[in-house]
């Protein structure tokens, strides 16, 4: 199943960059040669690249899904849901199986669980990574994901793709030792190593395009309103 959340956004960057790219073209064919540039326009705007399966991708796929949902703005509505519940100290136990999208009720092929705690030092039993470290994750994934896709869609076949997600925290807030440090991270750093049959440069702009339209780096700098409500026994 694709992932096609905010998939109308990627598909106008998409068309945006190709334009770019198109425009980017012409005016090097002029330097070389201002006689063809009208020439080399016509070529650069009715050259198209049959889009084959790649990288894991199914590429054909993924562009039906663009246009679907660029028909149907209402299909990119998606709700994601995560259920946890208590087990003991700081250990808790999520699972994630359904969500709403592309206009009903979807389910996931398996219920994914996930065990989140502290570890010793942090007065836990270390019975799964800690919250803060899923973040982590998240971030990661989320980035990894979309340079997949957006290789795929540009005709980059990937060989590696390997990141490394640091986060800088200062306990002090969360144990309520200072007001004045946050309780969140201070800092966070990704390192992309990224190697496939393009540029050095276009990788570059691969992964600077899948920044751009994570939806994980996208509520980490730019924050989204979070509700709470609590219902007691």
């Amino acid at each position: 199943m694709i992932d096609i959340t905010g998939i109308e956004r990627l598909y106008r960057r998409y068309q945006a960059l190709e334009e770019m790219l198109a425009e980017s073209e012409e005016m090097r064919a002029g330097q070389n040669n201002e006689n063809t540039k009208g020439a080399d326009k016509a070529m650069s705007t009715t050259t198209k690249r049959t889009p084959e399966p790649l990288n894991g991708v199914d590429t054909p796929t993924l562009f039906a899904t663009i246009n679907a949902v660029a028909g149907q703005p209402e299909l990119a509505k998606f709700q994601f849901r995560a259920q946890s519940s208590w087990k003991t100290g700081t250990h808790s136990r999520t699972s994630i199986q359904s969500f709403y999208g592309a206009g009903s009720e979807q389910a996931h092929k398996t219920e994914f669980v996930f065990d989140a705690d502290h570890p010793t030092v942090l007065v836990g039993e270390d019975k799964g990574p800690t919250p803060i470290e899923f973040l982590l994750v998240g971030l990661a994934a989320c980035l990894t994901a979309g340079i997949g896709n957006i290789a795929a869609a540009r005709g980059v076949k990937l060989e590696e793709v390997e990141s490394t997600v640091e986060g800088d925290i200062d306990l002090r807030g969360i144990l309520g030792i200072s007001d004045k440090v946050r309780n969140g991270y201070q800092g966070i750093r990704v390192n992309f190593r990224i190697k496939g049959d393009a540029p050095a440069e276009k990788l570059e702009q691969i992964v600077e395009q899948s920044r751009n339209r994570s939806a994980v780096y996208d509520v980490l700098t730019s924050g989204v309103p979070v509700t709470m409500t609590v219902t007691t026994a």
